[in-house]
């Protein structure tokens, strides 16, 4: 039965991505960061920030009716940035699954939300959606974004959550968006670092429910 079920997974995933609607990572092998990763988690919920790094952008704690967790979400309003990024007191780690929860509330340039990975001195990944495009992107930063990859998705829904997730192990990446395999790839420019959230320019977007299960690492900052 198990085999049976694979098999019809990998079928129409084969036949999505035939439609350009998935790329082929949708029947790839899903990724396992090691049995010595370690968990945390932020839902927010004590209204501090503590020792969150804000390397660009207005993040703050508000209260948001019907946040996944309870009462409390992190929210980016900044508008005139290139990038806003904020990052996890946790880690630093080299192998990492993270998942989590955002919901676009606005932006005429851009409303997106991403995870970014392995920041260390201001280089890092960044995986991210945008409720304003039909992609799902991965890209590293290093001085100026550059693409890596990216797959055509239909975009997820403004005002609305959604869920983000990130499989790093080795040089392997992998990305999920809403429950979706949609990203499969490698890459070794960066091999360990912190955690952190990510929006684009005028993008004002709520976070909860972030969730890191990592190996520990080296670097950061």
């Amino acid at each position: 039965m198990n085999g049976q079920r694979v098999w019809r997974r990998q079928g129409r995933a084969i036949a999505l991505a035939a439609l350009g609607i998935v790329g082929a990572a949708a029947y790839a092998a899903e990724l396992e960061v090691p049995a010595t990763a370690v968990t945390v988690r932020y839902d927010f919920e004590d209204g501090r920030l503590g020792d969150w790094k804000i390397i660009d952008g207005q993040w703050a704690i508000e209260e948001m009716a019907g946040a996944p967790s309870r009462r409390r979400v992190l929210v980016q309003r900044a508008v005139e940035n290139v990038f806003n990024v904020i990052v996890a007191p946790a880690g630093p780690y080299s192998d990492v699954d993270v998942s989590v929860q955002f919901k676009p509330m606005s932006g005429r340039e851009d409303a997106s939300g991403g995870i970014v990975f392995r920041f260390r001195d201001g280089t890092y990944y960044v995986i991210r959606a945008n409720a304003l495009e039909d992609n799902f992107n991965l890209y590293y930063y290093d001085r100026g974004r550059r693409e890596i990859t990216g797959v055509r998705v239909p975009a997820p829904a403004l005002g609305q959550w959604h869920t983000v997730r990130v499989v790093a192990v080795g040089d392997h990446i992998q990305g999920y968006l809403d429950g979706a395999l949609r990203l499969d790839h490698r890459d070794s420019r960066f091999r360990s670092g912190r955690v952190g959230l990510w929006t684009k320019a005028d993008s004002v977007t709520a976070f909860d429910d972030l969730v890191i299960r990592g190996v520990p690492g080296t670097g950061g900052g």
